[in-house]
């Protein structure tokens, strides 16, 4: 009977050990699979989140520039492309007018005018500098009393009292 009783004791020691091999191994899974879900959730959080946040400080404005030419273009919006924070600028040569998306939690509307007004050319808000003006070649040089922000459509000359 003790070798009954001794065989019965082993046997049920191995069932614990099996046992609690068992439970650990679903305890660690349990933890890398939960650990692994959290990390997941946060990162597409901080994702969204940070789109999010692109898109609301995004700001589009258009304004007029005075400007004759292509190289006004050029010099216009690598003025406004200059500015921290501006993520895209166009100047129309025909409209004389740009316009310009930037982020406004790193520039403002006056920082683009200033920038732009620097390079030589005037703005709706900002007068240019006049040295920069006179650095400006000849076909670039504007007269300062240009209309522009245009509708773009061409301005035909009354000819009604004329005789034809």
């Amino acid at each position: 009977m003790n070798f009954l009783k001794k065989n019965h004791e082993h046997k049920n020691d191995n069932v614990i050990d099996v046992s609690k091999k068992v439970i650990l191994g679903v305890a660690v899974i349990a933890v890398v699979v939960f650990t692994s879900c959290k990390n997941e959730t946060k990162k597409e959080t901080e994702t969204t989140t940070t789109q999010v946040s692109k898109e609301i400080a995004m700001t589009d404005l258009s304004f007029g520039v005075r400007g004759n030419c292509g190289m006004c273009k050029s010099t216009i919006e690598k003025a406004a492309n200059g500015v921290d924070g501006v993520a895209s600028a166009n100047w129309d040569v025909d409209k004389k007018k740009i316009d310009v998306s930037f982020d406004d939690t790193k520039t403002d509307e006056m920082a683009i005018h200033n920038a732009i007004a620097a390079s030589g050319y005037d703005t709706e808000k900002v007068s240019g500098s006049e040295e920069a003006y006179k650095d400006l070649p000849g076909c670039c040089q504007y007269d300062h009393e240009m209309m522009m922000n245009q509708s773009g459509e061409e301005e035909s000359d009354d000819h009604s009292n004329h005789d034809h």
